[in-house]
């Protein structure tokens, strides 16, 4: 496996030793040059971008029409949570029990939604799915839903995102419990406090969180004291065993400003950073061939609806490069450390049921997408090896520094850029790891086989 290079940066080529799986950064991460003191109380504001598209259509008894079928009538592909397994060797049973079974994951959103039960349950008839266990926490009370702008945030968009992430993790891990931990606001404090108490409660060995905020927008930088904080919360929940994960941004690089910058908490190096491709697949439905996400220079299907977004991927300003990284010959943290499929043009299918007579499966996609499926291939793996993997980085990085376990283990994606829109900075997906789409994305039974040989699988729901 060999390092891309990048604009002004050389870049090590990777060695065939495998870096130490041991954590990294368990105190506070070291923080490159600090801003300035102003501002530093101010809230981080998170965001979160799920592109969602009505399928106008309602879904069949007889199941989902073909990718293909869906690309002839709307221009967007329609996969289910069985071509996904197809696609990325997701097994569905692991040692005779279901995928995630014993494993818990813990999801992070603010708002939430009022139907995520039932949407979760209509989700599940479509695909043939069992039944889920979800339980939903409101460590500060249950914020309303108003459909709209509530306290700085948008509802709709969140409640949107929450649907997106809870389904997704049923749909990989389908075993797993499922612990969504909602906060009443989108700002640091609140989502902070979210993700304190699933650290505190342990509700998951493994914790998603498909939201972010550029670096440059945080008032006061690193010396902020929501980010402080967060730094703290992170480096608790990877010294019990957890692994986190978060969306590395769908507006490219530059996250929508005028330079490269990092998503947080995708750039902090306790959080494993999950960017987006396109996924394409073969003749048989198996998988093809993958892009990285970049509507406005590589859109798929001849783009009928237009550009929606790029993967992000970018240096930090706000952290030097942990050792994971830092064997690649980078001197600073980089996002993204690996991907999965993102497009809206190669969407996932989600239900939504808080949209009145607009209820219905949507075509979804961003790198909100991204994080959570990651996050329940996480449980997957825990359950296989016997044990929480802990922090996910040195163990990715370490698997990827073998040349043999990383094609066992990663499709390695070459192909595209996050320069969105094309005049932006950007950079280049290239052989080995990359910034759009770091590692590359799952090979979830060569996976497995690396952390747990022996380990048997099963490629149909039971």
């Amino acid at each position: 496996m060999r390092v891309r290079s990048h604009p002004n940066r050389l870049l090590a080529r990777l060695g065939v030793c495998a870096v130490a799986g041991a954590l990294v950064a368990l105190g506070a991460p070291a923080l490159v040059a600090g801003a300035s003191s102003s501002n530093n109380s101010a809230n981080i504001v998170y965001t979160v971008h799920p592109i969602a598209i009505p399928m106008a259509t309602s879904a069949s008894p007889s199941g989902f029409p073909t990718p293909g079928a869906c690309v002839t009538a709307f221009g967007f592909a329609c996969y289910t949570p069985q071509i996904f397994h197809q696609a990325y060797s997701i097994p569905w049973t692991i040692d005779g029990q279901l995928a995630g079974t014993g494993e818990k994951v813990a999801i992070i959103d603010a708002f939430g939604s009022p139907t995520i039960q039932s949407d979760l349950a209509t989700y599940d008839a479509e695909f043939g799915l069992p039944a889920a266990n979800l339980n939903i926490y409101y460590p500060e009370g249950k914020p309303s839903f108003n459909g709209g702008a509530k306290r700085g945030g948008n509802a709709l968009g969140w409640a949107e995102e929450t649907s997106l992430d809870v389904e997704t993790v049923h749909a990989l891990a389908p075993g797993a419990t499922i612990n969504l931990v909602v906060s009443p606001t989108n700002y640091g404090n609140a989502l902070n406090n979210a993700v304190a108490y699933a650290v505190s409660n342990h509700l998951g060995n493994v914790l998603t969180m498909s939201y972010g905020s550029n670096e440059g927008a945080i008032a006061g930088g690193g010396n902020n004291i929501q980010f402080l904080q967060s730094n703290k919360i992170f480096a608790q929940a990877v010294a019990q065993g957890m692994s986190l994960f978060a969306s590395s941004g769908d507006n490219g690089a530059t996250g929508g400003l005028a330079a490269a910058n990092a998503s947080y908490p995708a750039s902090n190096p306790n959080v494993t950073s999950a960017g987006g491709t396109d996924l394409f697949l073969s003749a048989n439905g198996g998988y093809g061939s993958e892009t990285a996400w970049n509507d406005a220079t590589n859109c798929p299907f001849g783009c009928s609806s237009g550009p929606f977004g790029a993967t992000g991927g970018a240096p930090s300003a706000l952290f030097g490069a942990p050792s994971y990284q830092a064997s690649l010959g980078l001197s600073t943290r980089w996002t993204s450390d690996v991907s999965f499929n993102a497009s809206v043009y190669t969407a996932t299918m989600i239900y939504l049921g808080f949209l009145g007579s607009n209820s219905g499966f949507y075509f979804f996609g961003g790198t909100s997408e991204a994080s959570p499926s990651w996050a329940a291939i996480t449980a997957d793996l825990d359950q296989a090896a016997g044990h929480d993997l802990g922090a996910m980085n040195p163990v990715l990085y370490g698997l990827a520094s073998n040349p043999s376990t990383y094609a066992q283990d990663f499709h390695d994606v070459t192909v595209g850029s996050n320069n969105f829109p094309s005049t932006a900075p950007g950079f280049n997906a290239g052989p080995g790891w990359d910034s759009p789409t770091g590692l590359g994305t799952p090979i979830v039974s060569g996976l497995i086989n690396s952390l747990a040989p022996g380990t048997t699988t099963g490629d149909t729901l039971p």
